[in-house]
């Protein structure tokens, strides 16, 4: 059941709107703007019907804060006017509302009104999942992975903490496609995502599809060995999988290459040069033989698997 969070600073009011919307919602009622972002912030709304004049924080400015934050941006508001507000109406929409229902409420007019909203939030929100969602693999793909992982190391320059980006390869995949086709070659790769996932649990770790067979993971607030560890775990997941490889150079079975290093990023360092070095450490664990995971730490020291 989809649920909608109404704010009205008179009772009666959002108790009427209440009554129109609860057979076939989960309706939250407050009675301040400050309690509706706060609420909003915690609560998968797919609706906001706000009133605009109240005391403290008025409806605009809650439309504004909800526009402005992460959590909220794309909830749909619907303003609560009255019959005379014309101008109140016209700045909400322009401000973004996406409609307004008049006071006093036409139940039916009321209930049209939400449900077409209702319905376009998840259509947007299916179509935003698909824009960042990599459809093979189920991860995130490289759109979603350039804005992600410039936010992930501002927070980590912000907050002082350690840094890690790490690059990885299904060796010999061209191969692997020439031997057993692309068809395979797509199952293979949502595998291998699939058990590197399993060993990215945290609420913080980023798992991308860079691009083609190759692979991009962030990780912030671990030091450098025991993201070296996690990553080599992931190696060995894949390496376990046992998908037969037969015209690889490294393995009988399908495997990954691992290049990665952490640092504690300071203001003036770029993301970009922290993907360099980790461009580097994946070379080089090609070059050593593949099949491994090759690791810098922010003294530029450098640890080898195997």
């Amino acid at each position: 059941m989809d649920k909608i969070l109404i704010v009205d600073d008179n009772p009666l009011q959002a108790k009427v709107l209440e009554s129109i919307l609860e057979d076939e919602y989960e309706v939250t009622k407050c009675y301040r703007a400050e309690e509706g972002l706060e609420i909003a912030k915690s609560g998968d709304f797919s609706l906001i019907l706000s009133d605009i004049v109240m005391p403290g924080m008025d409806g605009f400015a809650l439309l504004r804060e909800l526009q402005e934050t992460v959590l909220t941006k794309y909830i749909p508001v619907i303003l609560i006017t009255s019959l005379s507000d014309y101008e109140y109406e016209e700045q909400g929409l322009i401000m973004g509302a996406v409609d307004y229902i008049t006071r006093p409420f036409n139940e039916l007019i009321v209930k049209a009104r939400v449900k077409v909203h209702v319905k376009l939030y998840h259509y947007q929100r299916e179509f935003r999942e698909q824009a960042t969602v990599d459809d093979l693999t189920g991860i995130s793909n490289r759109r979603s992975y350039n804005k992600e992982s410039l936010a992930k190391w501002r927070e980590a320059i912000s907050l002082g903490l350690p840094f890690s980006v790490c690059m990885l390869d299904v060796d010999n995949f061209k191969l692997y496609n020439d031997t057993y086709g692309h068809p395979a070659g797509d199952k293979a790769l949502a595998a291998v995502a699939k058990a590197i996932s399993s060993h990215l649990q945290r609420a913080t770790d980023y798992f991308a599809r860079y691009g083609g067979e190759e692979f991009a993971v962030i990780l912030v607030g671990n030091d450098a060995h025991a993201d070296f560890e996690s990553l080599k775990m992931a190696r060995r997941a894949v390496e376990e999988l046992r998908i037969p490889h037969a015209k690889s150079t490294v393995s009988e079975w399908v495997t990954i290459s691992i290049g990665g290093v952490t640092v504690i990023p300071k203001r003036g360092d770029t993301y970009e040069g922290c993907q360099k070095i980790a461009d580097t450490m994946l070379y080089d664990a090609k070059r050593f033989g593949r099949n491994m995971v090759v690791w810098s730490n922010q003294y530029k020291e450098q640890w080898r698997e195997r």
